[in-house]
């Protein structure tokens, strides 16, 4: 198995904290976000890091600093409407680093207390996996992508419903097994780049998509109103 950490945006909802820094280094409890990822990740899973032209350097030293082995992906895009998407950024890296393994994908603008060991374990080797989060209130969880669930099971994903049909979301969390990596250059072919969360709502219509429900703590760094919250 593979971990790809997304951390190729720029950030635009959360400037002007991020015109000159990557989201993914934003500080969160002393440390950059991302490095609350990189403490979870087992030592045997080998990782991958996307970043684009403009934060190259600021990766690069961040790098420097860790005492973990990471590939950097590194985009050919400098500003933001140059961005290839959240899906464009996931099919990217697997076609340049010729992922053929399974899959675990991470946002880095995720922070969570859950263990990836245990998530890991709960992968079954042919189905994807989404850590679910029980925001707790339906009102709240129109902000997030929907998941309604079977057991174990998704068996509904909606983007951000007016109407949410239960309290718990999907987070920027997976674990996608290889059979499935082809179809994100499919999906990614079509034109649907942008939201990640949309290639889960497309796997549950064509194919099994279970949950990981988890309870620890978990944000979701998306606005500099929501960073400063946390802090």
């Amino acid at each position: 198995m593979k971990c790809l950490i997304l951390a190729s945006g720029f950030g635009t909802r959360l400037y002007p904290l991020t015109i000159d820094k990557p989201k993914a280094h934003l500080e969160y409890k002393g440390v950059p976000l991302i490095n609350h990822i990189v403490n979870k990740i087992p030592v045997d899973v080998g990782m991958v890091v996307t970043t684009n032209k403009k934060f190259e350097p600021d990766f690069c030293r961040w790098m420097s600093a860790l005492k973990r082995q990471i590939s950097l992906c590194v985009e050919p895009v400098l500003t933001p409407e140059q961005s290839l998407g959240a899906i464009g950024s996931l099919n990217y890296a697997i076609t340049e680093n010729r992922i053929e393994d399974d899959l675990m994908v991470v946002a880095a603008d995720n922070y969570f207390e859950f263990s990836l060991s245990k998530f890991i374990s709960a992968f079954d080797g042919r189905t994807t996996l989404v850590a679910v989060y029980d925001i707790g209130d339906r009102s709240k969880a129109a902000e997030y992508g929907v998941v309604r669930l079977d057991g174990n099971k998704v068996v509904e994903f909606e983007e951000k419903p007016k109407s949410p049909k239960s309290s718990l979301v999907a987070t920027a969390c997976w674990i996608l097994p290889a059979r499935i990596l082809p179809l994100v250059s499919e999906f990614a072919s079509h034109g649907r780049k942008d939201n990640l969360g949309d290639f889960i709502t497309h796997l549950v219509k064509i194919d099994s998509v279970c949950a990981y429900v988890f309870d620890e703590l978990w944000l979701d760094i998306g606005s500099a109103e929501v960073y400063y919250n946390t802090r």
